[in-house]
């Protein structure tokens, strides 16, 4: 016996026309990166606060960046700013970057309002790992050089490359923090043995020649502060 019209198949019991409507009414999968907030499609370039309390970096769209700009506010959030700065005038003594005691050749160091100290992690196999920062040794660096304290706590950090066989010199630039967590990231995927490996030095080169290309001498930067021009 054939069932009535409208009345389904199968023993289902649901009327094809239902089956139906229901098939074509469900949501389209999320394709592509949402603000971590409030759930809005974000575009694969966007900004990012950070977690003060776990210095964890959440993904979000503008408006919701916006909200955490105040850096006088009292909030668990904190939008990390775009400056690029350089520090020409940067100097590492002799053993100085041995007594920070990073175990590689790059590092970087920011201050943490939690902890209410210096922070310092280096890139690894395993990713972003802390080092136990020597407080006078980086007191020592800070001293040699003062405007390093120009940094925003959380959300800057001062990426420091250690002097190498193909460089004399200590390198040293002031970046958004997210930036450095998505260097670290980079290396991670190409890191072999215990230096990183051909293909991670190559990565490495590339992304400081960025950072250079955007980067302002600090000295040029704080003549434009006091002049009214952006920072």
């Amino acid at each position: 016996m054939n069932p009535a019209p409208g009345t389904g198949d199968a023993g289902t019991g649901l009327p094809v026309a239902l089956l139906r409507r229901i098939a074509t009414s469900r949501p389209a999968p999320v394709a592509g990166e949402r603000c971590e907030m409030c759930g809005e499609p974000i575009a694969d370039q966007h900004q990012h606060v950070v977690d003060l309390e776990s210095h964890a970096m959440m993904c979000t769209c503008r408006p919701c960046y916006l909200l955490f700009t105040d850096s006088a506010a009292h909030l668990r959030y904190r939008a990390v700013p775009d400056r690029y700065l350089s520090f020409p005038d940067f100097e590492l003594g002799p053993g100085q970057w041995d007594e920070l005691e990073i175990p590689v050749g790059l590092a970087f160091f920011f201050r943490s309002s939690k902890l209410d100290r210096t922070v310092a992690f280096y890139p690894g196999p395993a990713g972003a790992t802390e080092s136990e920062l020597p407080l006078e040794a980086w007191g020592a660096v800070l001293a040699r050089n003062p405007a390093l304290g120009m940094a925003v706590p959380d959300t800057e950090a001062l990426l420091i490359r250690g002097p190498g066989p193909d460089r004399a010199q200590a390198d040293c630039h002031l970046v958004p923090v997210d930036a450095c967590y998505e260097l670290v990231g980079q290396l991670r995927r190409l890191w072999r043995g215990f230096d990183g490996g051909q293909e991670a030095r190559e990565q490495l080169a590339a992304f400081f020649d960025r950072v250079r290309s955007r980067s302002k001498p600090v000295r040029e930067a704080n003549r434009n502060t006091q002049a009214g021009g952006p920072p």
